[in-house]
């Protein structure tokens, strides 16, 4: 998506549908999940080692898998400062808080047959098979509510929730919060308050 940024990922996390509402515990053993299943896909450390079997998504198919992998780094793309949702282990992340609450499961179920609809409509292929611009052409049309067009209510419904829930995954993981530069659990002898330039930062 061409204009959206980290900030406009975390600040979506201020309006998360009553829905997504992910309670602490749920993302502790989320967070643990994840470790592990990263873990498994590392490279094998001796040479001739066997390779590490790849992660086996329990709450979507293959096609899904791809298109997943696919959208949380258009929604949160590697920069020159931190990396992606994908290396920040997001679709596991999904795929665990899906099966803990799994009335989320049908929009998102849905949501992806929308965006493969909508990129056939345009491109005659689906999400996946699209290029880059294409695939940014289609979220760029559902990714701002007040400029997109009404018949694009489903898509627009469809990425608020996953964007907000990519945003959840990967500020809860070691890469997140690395990048918002959270030292947390450290004594200071006097609270001075945010500092100015994360206020500036995180905006009005």
């Amino acid at each position: 998506m061409t204009d959206i940024t980290r900030r406009d990922a975390l600040q979506g996390l201020l309006a998360i549908p009553a829905g997504l509402a992910l309670s602490p515990d749920a993302v502790e053993r989320a967070r643990a999940h994840v470790a592990e299943a990263l873990v498994d896909q590392g490279t094998p450390a001796k040479q001739g080692a066997a390779q590490p079997a790849a992660y086996q998504p329990k709450q979507f198919s293959p096609d899904e898998w791809h298109l997943v992998r696919l959208l949380v780094d258009d929604v949160i793309p590697r920069d020159a400062h931190s990396g992606s949702a994908t290396e920040a282990g997001v679709p596991e992340f999904m795929d665990f808080i899906l099966g803990e609450y799994a009335s989320n499961q049908q929009w998102m179920r849905d949501g992806l047959a929308w965006m493969n609809a909508e990129c056939r409509r345009r491109f005659d292929k689906g999400f996946v098979s699209c290029t880059v611009p294409q695939r940014h052409e289609v979220l760029d049309a559902i990714a701002f509510p007040q400029r997109a067009a009404p018949e694009m209510r489903a898509g627009v419904e469809f990425l608020n929730r996953f964007r907000n829930l990519t945003a959840s995954g990967y500020y809860s993981s070691r890469i997140g919060i690395a990048d918002l530069g959270y030292v947390g659990n450290r004594p200071v002898a006097e609270w001075e308050g945010t500092p100015p330039e994360v206020m500036k930062w995180l905006g009005p």
